[in-house]
């Protein structure tokens, strides 16, 4: 099976050597060095999320993929997410154009309607808005994408009238659509003839499976040709499984547990959660590299996928051990990925 294999961060505000707070500014900085040695070690993919509060350094993830452009070569840059409900559709497409132009045609754009809510009121959107915002922002987006002059008619925006759209790419956006585990979600992404990209942040990575057949089956039904389908879960890779573990639990706990707290999560989370969850049937893809291998490998077998982006950063999380994750990540992990699933092992 081909499988490309990247990485996906929201821009986590780390900590410093002395245990201090980074700045945003540091922190931005640090995913840029972040960018480029996963471009080093070979990575197909960089995605870098989009948020507006304070535990995410980057609110806007295309200039820092502008920044990426011009210290990598080969990796392809994107968002994940670009939260497309609170944003204009005609701004999205014309900033990912020039990135694809900036960066040689490595542009790529993943489209959702954001699992925080915050843009929503920074930038003027009722939240009961919420799913008509997105079906009809997305439906201008596709139309966008032909990069021909579109008429268009809404009712969460100003209507179009032969618009165009600038700069023009040499190859046109590859564009996905983030799913959180929706049936109509999936069915929509496949309706327009997009990629699939599942986000799975709990449970097994299995029970995902239907959702794979049903956007399969909904793209033979709207007959659209065959597209990709890539998994988004967190991780993190040190030497052995104790030191990952060590190092990711207290990270994750903290920032689940204020989430949590936010959106009335019952219970708390604790390290027998922490073990559930990077066990075979979890969603969180930690350990040593030859675990994560294993796992990354059952996971491609049984969603049938064409990628797996790694969410490394998480929470407050040091730099250098960042870079370690992604340099175990590129060098071991993802030929050993490939030599799993070639069934040399």
């Amino acid at each position: 099976m081909e499988i490309e294999l990247g990485l996906d961060t929201f821009g986590d505000v780390t900590r410093g050597p002395d245990g201090g707070t980074l700045s945003d500014a540091e922190t931005i900085r640090n995913i840029v060095a972040q960018a480029k040695l996963a471009d080093e070690v070979g990575l197909s993919f960089f995605g870098v999320g989009e948020h507006h509060r304070h535990e995410f350094a980057v609110s806007s993830p295309e200039i820092v993929l502008a920044a990426i452009a011009s210290v990598t070569k080969d990796i392809r840059l994107g968002t994940a997410v670009t939260v497309l409900s609170s944003d204009d559709p005609v701004r999205v497409y014309e900033r990912f154009a020039t990135l694809d132009a900036v960066s040689h045609g490595r542009a790529e754009v993943i489209l959702g309607r954001g699992s925080f809510i915050e843009s929503f009121p920074l930038f003027g959107y009722d939240l009961h808005d919420y799913e008509a915002l997105f079906e009809e922002k997305l439906d201008l987006f596709v139309q966008l994408m032909s990069e021909r002059p579109v008429t268009w008619q809404g009712t969460m925006r100003p209507s179009l009238t032969e618009a165009d759209v600038f700069p023009k790419t040499e190859n046109g956006i590859a564009a996905w659509v983030g799913v959180g585990g929706s049936p109509e979600s999936v069915v929509r992404t496949a309706r327009h003839g997009l990629a699939l990209m599942l986000a799975i942040i709990g449970g097994s990575p299995a029970r995902f499976r239907p959702y794979v057949d049903l956007f399969h089956r909904s793209l033979a039904s709207h007959e659209k040709p065959i597209a990709p389908v890539g998994v988004h879960s967190p991780g993190h890779i040190a030497d052995t499984d104790e030191q990952a573990w060590d190092e990711l639990y207290p990270e994750m706990a903290a920032l689940r547990e204020k989430i949590g707290r936010e959106r009335g999560w019952a219970g708390g989370y604790n390290r027998l959660q922490f073990q559930n969850e990077v066990g075979p049937e979890g969603a969180v893809y930690a350990g040593s590299p030859e675990r994560v291998a294993r796992k990354i490998a059952d996971t491609v077998r049984t969603l049938g996928l064409t990628r797996f982006d790694l969410k490394f950063a998480n929470g407050g999380l040091e730099h250098n051990k960042l870079m370690k994750s992604i340099e175990l990540y590129g060098t071991v992990v993802a030929p050993r990925v490939r030599e799993l699933l070639a069934g040399s092992d």
